[in-house]
């Protein structure tokens, strides 16, 4: 009888041991595009069912984090300006420019630009309206807005009171942006929505956290470096050098963060969330997981 109970033990051992082996095996192995389209549709039905209140501070708690892109950007200016060549001084300020991206994405707070895909695909799978899809956007975006804007002001005060940097390194990073015509502005802005429609897709497939605080540091690193017109972001940095500059107008900014606003919703909506969705379709298996959502 021990012996016939040891044999079990064994056999039980050796099945444990051999499911331990295939769930590593599988873990090591890429996710396939159905799993991200699928797991992107789960986090944007989350938003969509979130009471609003809760999102709005995520979202507000993302403006704010954000705003230490532009806080790294104004210093690195400051210290760096003059003293290396402009290409230098461009990469040193791409770099800064990711680090609140990097808050935002690792502590997982709502971001409008993330939102033009994530909020997007439930709505293209059925699975939610395109009145909730307005909801979600207006309500991440207010956030995100009224954060950027807090920053803003606490960034004129910094500059007033302390050397991190002064008005000129705010002013010339603001005339960035707004110097450019509309159109450059708007084409900017689609590929600036089109890459954080990215990085949300490829944050998604990856598995670790090293590997999402790089795609995260590349991908905004490729916004900073273009100067591209991110509208988070680009709110933050011509609203303060609007509070701090006479060569920036109220509707200087309200023109950039207009078509800043349309462009990465287009460029989120069309080039990731629709040909994504497009081409890793779930199957009527993979739409009967997400009934429940309904």
């Amino acid at each position: 009888m021990k012996e016939t109970n040891k044999k079990i033990q064994e056999v039980l051992e050796q099945k444990e041991n051999q499911q331990k082996q295939e769930s590593e095996i599988h873990s090591d192995q890429a996710k396939s595009a159905d799993e991200i389209l699928e797991e992107e549709i789960q986090i944007g039905l989350h938003e969509h069912k979130r009471p609003p209140i809760r999102l709005f501070f995520s979202a507000f708690s993302a403006g704010l984090e954000v705003g230490f892109s532009v806080f790294l950007l104004g210093i690195f200016h400051h210290l760096f300006a003059g003293s290396v060549s402009e290409s230098t001084l461009t990469i040193i300020l791409a770099l800064g420019y990711t680090i609140g991206f990097i808050f935002i994405v690792i502590g997982r707070s709502e971001l409008f630009t993330e939102h033009t895909t994530l909020a997007t695909l439930p709505v293209l799978n059925k699975l939610a309206s395109v009145k909730s899809l307005g909801k979600v956007w207006g309500v991440v975006y207010a956030g995100n807005i009224l954060g950027g804007y807090l920053f803003a002001l606490m960034l004129m005060y910094m500059v007033q009171g302390m050397n991190l940097m002064d008005m000129k390194d705010m002013e010339e990073i603001a005339l960035k942006l707004t110097k450019p015509s509309s159109i450059h502005i708007f084409v900017s802005a689609i590929i600036a929505g089109w890459l954080m429609g990215l990085l949300s897709w490829l944050v998604t497939a990856s598995k670790e956290t090293i590997s999402r605080i790089f795609i995260v540091t590349l991908i905004t690193a490729v916004i900073g470096i273009a100067h591209l017109h991110h509208s988070i972001v680009g709110s933050i940095e011509v609203f303060a050098g609007f509070l701090l500059s006479d060569k920036i107008s109220f509707m200087d900014y309200l023109r950039v963060q207009g078509i800043s606003t349309l462009g990465n919703a287009i460029g989120g909506v069309v080039f990731v969330a629709v040909l994504k969705y497009a081409h890793v379709r779930p199957n009527e298996k993979n739409e009967d997981r997400f009934s429940y959502f309904n």
